[in-house]
């Protein structure tokens, strides 16, 4: 419980949130739409999960950079 709370705090608690939604995402596409034999994602679990866990990561990750006009203290 501890370390959920330490997680939560810190700036990739996101990106992980998002991985797992997506690696969950990823398996309930393969087990509901999936095809059986030649599809090359989504006829395997593990490989329709690794790729909606690596969309999911890479929606989730944070954004950095100044918006157009801001500065490093407005930010702040």
């Amino acid at each position: 419980m501890n370390f959920l709370l330490k997680l939560k705090n810190t700036k990739y608690f996101k990106m992980i949130l998002f991985g797992i939604i997506g690696a969950f995402g990823g398996y309930a596409y393969y087990y509901f739409i999936g095809c059986m034999n030649s599809c090359p994602i989504t006829s395997k679990w593990y490989t329709s999960t690794l790729y909606g866990l690596v969309i999911g990561l890479i929606a989730g990750f944070p954004a950095t950079g100044n918006k157009k006009g801001e500065t490093q203290d407005e930010r702040n």
